[in-house]
This record gives structure tokens, sequence and C-alpha cells, in this order.
């Protein structure tokens, strides 16, 4: 299943409005670090104890979780992030109904740390700050994506 292109202006008054609240100039860069600026920017709101922009931190959910679905195609690990998303991705049987076999959820920080490689899976699961169920529900050799 091929992944959401989102939409650039949407991303960018979310980016916006996120770098107006840490005190930020708004985004000059070029169009297509857009996606890389905004997950940036709502690590940059956590690290400084802050509740990233809604929409910032959906997107850049979002962006992280298609990027999985991408290097990982699949539908046998279900990866949740509540409230934001989830995605169906890692190769192996498909699931079709009910709850998957495989599931792993977490936070949006947890989710952004992991995919950015700043916390690496096994500190993420020895914390407890990913839930993850089922044989295939080890994401290790697939984060961070890139």
């Amino acid at each position: 299943m091929p992944t959401r292109r989102p939409d650039p202006d949407r991303i960018r008054a979310a980016l916006d409005s996120q770098l107006a609240e840490l005190g930020e100039p708004a985004y000059q860069g070029p169009g297509d670090r857009l996606p890389e600026a905004a997950v940036q920017a709502a690590l940059r709101a956590y690290d400084r104890g802050l509740s990233p922009d809604r929409a910032l931190a959906r997107l850049a959910v979002r962006l992280l979780l298609d990027r999985l679905a991408e290097l990982a195609p699949g539908r046998s690990v279900e990866v949740r992030v509540p409230p934001y998303a989830a995605v169906q991705c890692v190769a192996g049987p498909r699931h079709t109904r009910g709850t998957p076999p495989n599931v792993v959820e977490t936070d949006p920080r947890t989710w952004l740390e992991l995919a950015t490689g700043r916390l690496g899976w096994a500190e993420a699961m020895a914390a407890g700050r990913v839930s993850a169920s089922g044989a295939r529900a080890d994401l290790s050799e697939h984060l961070p994506v890139r």
C-alpha cells in the first residue's frame, strides 16, 4: 500500500506554529526538508518540557510511521502510536480481523525518539516505554527509520 504524501502547506503551518511557540523563527529551509524539520521541532518541544503542537506531533508521528511501513513492508505487525496513528508493517503472515497477534504500542514521544535513533529498542523495552506482543513485534532491526 503506498504511503500518503503529506501536504507541504500543512506541514509548514504546523511547523511554523511550533517554532513560534519555541521562540524560534519560521522555517526557511528547502521544501524537501520540511518533514525532517517537523520531527526535529517536535523533539525540541519535548526536550524543553513542552507538549508539541498537536498538529505537528500528529504529522511527525505519521511521517515516521509511514517511513517504517516503506522500509519494512508487510502486514504482520501493527504499530500503534495513540492518539495519532497506526500502521501495519513487517513481512510475514497477514492479519485481517480482530486484534493482530503482533502489536507494538507506544506514546508519541517514545515513537519519535525510537524512529530517529535517539532511543534504542532494548532501552525503551527495559524502561517500559513500549508494549510489544507477538513473535514478530521486535522492531529493533527496522529502527531507526532513515
